[in-house]
């Protein structure tokens, strides 16, 4: 009836009705025994049973004063207590409901009967600490997202000067050491610009105000400026890069300049990053769909790297959820980008899917939808 063990407190001055409870109920609950009504608050409040079954006459201290004491106490107050009694007067259920009872089983009872009654009540108590959790769940993810929103955005300040000063260095003439230096920094600002704009659209997606912010730009331009950002780690591994761009795409398109292309250089990035030394890397881009004021993209970044398997695959767009099953430890990111890169994807009418196979390689393609410039 339940997998969760849990636990009933019998409370009856005739050891018959305990036993005959116990014998009904035992096999599915934990269950605990208490012959008259102050050994019934002590044990609740040592165990705090889930359910109390409750008889009504009893010597010295009644079932009516055992729920009020019950009712008055923080620790058990909020434990179900159904009354078990050979009372039938509904002047008795009126009062007894009056003072917090959750149902009634009368005498003689059976044994289905008893069952479904408390099982209800553990249903109910299983289904509030579900919300319960759930609620709690959403408000720590809410705060974390953001503190996360709220740093991000005071990192982006001194970010930017240390890139802006950085680039000045590096056109001033620096050169041999210095000038490596100076490049290494301006990778490492990119990467961490790039973490920083991640984290920023996460917390809007969470909050539901992610938008899209449209101009006109040149596919062209943005793309070199995307290339231009990865040609130093390709160079360093020795990497092939190939493109392949149709010229049927127009000069000019109206969309999200700066989300599109941080898409592209998170897939570009990627396949940079989990393809060896002197691996291959190819770009493609072309023209899907051609709908007068609009045209459809599709693009492809592949690569003959480590590949991904099966089970990743199914979770790899999942937020928070970076690529690792041993062989891509030592790349580990915090599994933003391609979570994002599909929201960003869905939001311009597109989709995202990937193509993979441990040892030989993989192929992330994306649609989009852009106006014509």
């Amino acid at each position: 009836m339940n997998n969760k063990k849990n636990s009933v407190l019998v409370v009856d001055d005739e050891n018959s009705n305990v036993l005959a409870l116990t014998h009904i109920l035992g096999s599915d609950y934990t269950i605990y025994a208490a012959k008259n009504g102050q050994n019934a608050l002590e044990t609740a409040e040592r165990y705090l049973p889930d359910v109390i079954l409750l008889d009504i006459v009893m010597p010295e201290m009644d079932g009516y004063a055992v729920i009020a004491a019950l009712k008055e106490s923080d620790k058990t107050q909020h434990i179900p207590v159904i009354f078990v009694t050979g009372l039938d007067n509904a002047g008795d259920e009126e009062k007894g409901l009056s003072l917090g009872a959750a149902d009634y089983i009368t005498k003689p009872f059976r044994p289905s009967i008893v069952k479904l009654r408390v099982w209800n009540q553990i249903r109910i108590i299983n289904q509030t600490q579900l919300i319960i959790e759930k609620e709690l769940a959403e408000k720590s993810s809410r705060t974390r997202i953001d503190l996360l929103s709220r740093v991000s955005h005071e990192m982006l300040t001194p970010m930017n000067t240390i890139m802006g000063i950085t680039h000045l260095l590096t056109t001033a003439g620096a050169s041999g050491k210095t000038k490596e230096y100076l490049n290494e920094i301006g990778t490492a600002s990119r990467h961490l610009l790039k973490l920083i704009n991640n984290l920023l659209d996460t917390s809007g997606v969470k909050d539901g105000v992610l938008t899209l912010i449209d101009s006109a730009f040149s596919f062209n331009l943005m793309l070199q400026d995307v290339l231009s950002g990865i040609d130093r780690d390709v160079v360093r591994k020795q990497q092939r890069f190939t493109f392949d761009i149709d010229p049927a795409i127009p000069a000019k398109l109206i969309g999200d300049k700066e989300r599109l292309a941080r898409i592209i250089a998170n897939l570009l990035a990627n396949a940079v990053k989990f393809t060896p030394r002197q691996g291959e890397v190819h770009f493609s881009v072309g023209v899907l769909e051609d709908n007068g004021d609009t045209v459809v993209l599709k693009i492809e970044v592949s690569d003959n790297g480590i590949g991904i398997s099966k089970p990743l695959q199914e979770n790899i767009f999942n937020m928070f959820n970076p690529i690792d099953d041993g062989a891509t430890r030592e790349y580990r990111g915090i599994g933003l980008g391609l979570p994002l890169s599909k929201r960003i994807v869905e939001m311009m009418e597109g989709q995202i899917w990937v193509v993979s196979e441990p040892g030989k390689g993989s192929q992330f393609t994306f649609t989009c939808k852009m106006r014509k410039g």
